[in-house]
């Protein structure tokens, strides 16, 4: 350590450099409170969110809103903390105006360092983290207790209303894209049956629901038809009978009037034999034909499939919707408004002043450290026995004069 080895050579040199460690410690510490004095004073004020979890269950009614609520509410604070937002914040507050040299990309800057969003998670209900948050609180640093409070209420509502348009634009977009697939589904399901239809006229091929109905009216005509024949052959063994039972004049008329029923009878069975053949006509198609058909057919139910999947999740968007609109799902309420605050946060001040006097005091003791190495003398009986190794005999004090106390 050089000439400076123990405490009495400490000593020593602090009452050889007293004027100037005295100097260098009062203009430090002059600098230092005047430097604290020019640190703005910062107070705090915080609002806290929580969310609120969906007032139905989702096993009656569910959200079409997807995602964690974590994830979710950054995509907010990227939103809330964009450039265009925090200059109007600024702008509606009055935020920096004692400091006009600022450009607006500083201003932002100097705001986004004085607000700060956190997030508690929630507890969890399996063994890995859901990204669910119990609360959310947001802090604004700012010159003034009402500039920090405001600010943080006004962060605050612009995240419930930002989270709120969120959550209703996802829920509106899913809605309004089942509702376009339902309605494309839908006009294929009847371009399909038109083409179904044409196909069948054309082809002139009874329908599918008529092909049943047809088959039961052909097996009631086939029953006409046989009581027909039967009653028409008993007509015949009838009139066969007239002349052994009846006198000739009678036997005539009998005869002329079973004739005339069997020829009523066989109009009938003309009739129904060409209704018949109408009908066999109807249902009879080749393969080719019966092949589309079936093409047709299972084209048919895949859409009809489609199409009452998509009418399901319609109704499910919907009740989503719903449920957003009317606030009953997942939300962010205030549950500690933000407060004026009573003392400030940036404590800095006097803590800088006793750190720079700290600093000056150490700078004084360390200049006069180097000005007793620039000048090594020997000024003590010790320091002549460390030094040289034998004590002296006799101590004599120097007795200096003005001028040269001024060289020292």
């Amino acid at each position: 350590m050089g000439p400076i080895q123990s405490f009495s050579d400490f000593a020593d040199m602090v009452r050889r450099r007293a004027p100037l460690i005295l100097l260098v410690v009062a203009a430090g510490s002059i600098a230092s409170v005047l430097y604290a004095l020019a640190q703005p004073v910062l107070y705090r004020a915080s609002e806290v969110l929580q969310v609120v979890r969906p007032q139905i269950s989702d096993e009656m009614a569910s959200s079409t809103v997807e995602g964690s609520a974590a994830r979710r509410l950054q995509l907010i604070e990227q939103r809330l903390m964009a450039r265009d937002s925090v200059l109007e914040i600024i702008d509606r507050f009055g935020l920096y105006t004692d400091m006009p040299a600022l450009l607006d990309s500083e201003r932002v800057a100097l705001f986004r360092s004085s607000v700060r969003i956190e997030g508690v998670e929630a507890a969890r209900e399996g063994s890995r983290p859901d990204g669910a948050l119990a609360v959310l609180r947001i802090s604004a640093d700012m010159p003034s207790p009402p500039q920090a409070r405001d600010v943080a209420h006004a962060l605050a509502q612009r995240t419930i209303a930002l989270s709120r348009e969120a959550r209703l634009g996802e829920a509106r977009a899913t809605l309004e894209f089942l509702r376009v697939r339902e309605q494309s589904l839908a006009e294929q399901v009847a371009r399909l049956e038109a083409e179904i239809a044409d196909f069948r006229e054309r082809h002139d091929v009874a329908l599918p629901g008529s092909i049943e109905f047809t088959r039961n009216e052909l097996a009631t005509l086939n029953e006409a038809l046989l009581a027909l024949a039967r009653e028409r052959i008993g007509l015949q063994r009838e009139a066969q009978q007239v002349d052994a039972r009846e006198r000739p004049a009678t036997a005539a008329r009998m005869k002329a009037d079973i004739a005339e029923q069997i020829a009523t009878i066989d109009a009938q069975r003309d009739l129904l034999l060409k209704r018949k053949a109408e009908l066999r006509k109807s249902i009879e198609t080749t393969p080719e034909i019966e092949r589309q058909l079936g093409a047709y057919d299972r084209k048919l139910s895949q859409l009809q499939e489609q199409l009452n999947d998509a009418t399901d999740r319609r109704s499910a968007a919907e009740i989503g919707y719903r449920l957003e609109e009317a606030r009953q799902s997942q939300r962010l309420v205030v549950i500690e408004p933000a407060q004026l605050p009573d003392y400030p946060v940036s404590g800095g001040r006097r803590k800088i002043a006793v750190l720079g006097g700290a600093a000056s005091v150490a700078l004084a003791l360390f200049l006069a450290f180097l000005l007793e190495l620039r000048r090594p003398v020997i000024r003590s009986a010790a320091q002549m026995e460390r030094e040289l190794g034998f004590r002296p005999v006799v101590t004599i004090p120097v007795m200096e004069t003005g001028s040269r106390r001024r060289r020292y």
